[in-house]
């Protein structure tokens, strides 16, 4: 494994993701850095554009390229600024196709995840997928951002928690030893913003069902975090900051708003923002999965929903309540701390609720 090189700063992304006593920020003085994001979906697009964009006066950039198994869907987004380069196609679960793609390296920011498929399908993507992308950066001597997500557990009978959590866990492999420090892992809850898949869906159900339905009372508890949040995390990562390295490498970052939410409160938080009208129904859990059964079988539309889903809703999605002695420990970096202390020099900079963005988009 090549040792990470001092060259001109390059980015890529891959999807399937003070020491300020005198609240000043180091920046390394370099060239425009290059992002390559493979898939460019929702949460790949936002952070393409947090790259191309100056935080503050004096920040880096970074040039973006788009990489995917099916690169001509990213064209709408390489249109969007000439810092955005033309797309590029590369096929995660070959590792061999990474390797050209990431040479010169300096940072990858891995996004690899499905929502849908067969067991195998998830230990393909986002076991072995994010295992390759691993193996690629480190050896183009590049640091990673491996996206994850809250609830990753390899205990889990339900597959995208467990292949989240050994995904991780060879990302980690990958990076052992002296390496340990250039890897960091976001795990972030749902996460919402124009084009989302959370919000946006319950509202395209809200206008074609008489209910909204919860499953088991709809009392497990969700913490969504802002889609620029999460781009703005990714942005000060990738500033290659030493003082922020120092205390993010290596280290896991649960990614929440400020807010916690149960289920049935989402639902009510869809209707009050959408304008509409609807009761919420609540359904045993039960028959959430003889509903996911008989839609496991037709194509994904706007009704499916698989009985691992239905299972999901049995645990919270909520970032781990350490105490405040404990939020800064051997494991764990606080995604609040990140934002607020290092977004902006000399401004402090608050996550963003929910109650401020939907209505800029469900309305």
């Amino acid at each position: 494994m090549q040792k990470r090189r001092e060259h001109s700063h390059i980015i890529f992304l891959a999807l399937t993701t003070g020491r300020d006593e005198q609240k000043r920020i180091a920046l390394p003085k370099m060239n425009p850095s290059k992002v390559v994001i493979c898939g460019a979906g929702f949460l790949g697009k936002h952070i393409s554009r947090a790259l191309i964009t100056p935080a503050f006066p004096g920040s880096p950039t970074h040039q973006v390229q788009l990489a995917s198994r099916n690169p001509q869907k990213t064209n709408s987004v390489s249109k969007e600024s000439p810092g955005i380069l033309e797309p590029s196609q590369i096929d995660i679960t070959n590792e061999s196709s990474l390797v050209p793609a990431f040479s010169n390296a300096s940072l990858v920011v891995s996004l690899v995840g499905i929502m849908h498929g067969t067991s195998a399908d998830f230990d393909r993507i986002q076991w072995e997928g994010a295992e390759n992308v691993a193996k690629a950066a480190a050896r183009a001597g590049a640091r990673l951002i491996h996206v994850s997500a809250i609830g990753a557990d390899k205990q889990s009978q339900i597959p995208y928690n467990r292949t989240k959590a050994l995904g991780e866990e060879a990302v980690r492999e990958v990076y052992r030893g002296k390496l340990e420090k250039d890897v960091v892992i976001l795990r972030p809850s749902v996460v919402f913003g124009p084009e989302d898949d959370f919000f946006n869906r319950f509202s395209r159900l809200a206008r074609v069902l008489p209910f909204l339905p919860v499953f088991g009372g709809g009392t497990s508890r969700f913490q969504p975090v802002y889609v620029r949040d999460i781009a703005r995390a990714v942005e000060i990562i990738a500033r290659n900051d030493p003082s922020i390295n120092a205390i993010v490498g290596g280290k896991i970052i649960e990614c929440g708003g400020p807010d916690i939410f149960t289920y049935k409160e989402i639902m009510q938080l869809v209707l009050k923002y959408s304008g509409r009208r609807r009761p919420i129904i609540s359904l045993p859990f039960w028959m959430g999965k003889l509903q996911g059964t008989v839609m496991e079988q037709l194509p994904i539309n706007l009704l499916t929903v698989t009985r691992a889903q239905v299972e999901q809703l049995k645990s919270d999605n909520v970032v781990n309540l350490l105490t405040p002695q404990s939020r800064v420990d051997a494991a764990f970096f606080p995604f609040d701390a990140l934002i607020e202390q290092y977004a902006v020099p000399d401004k402090k900079i608050s996550l963003r609720s929910v109650h401020e963005i939907l209505s800029t988009y469900l309305a």
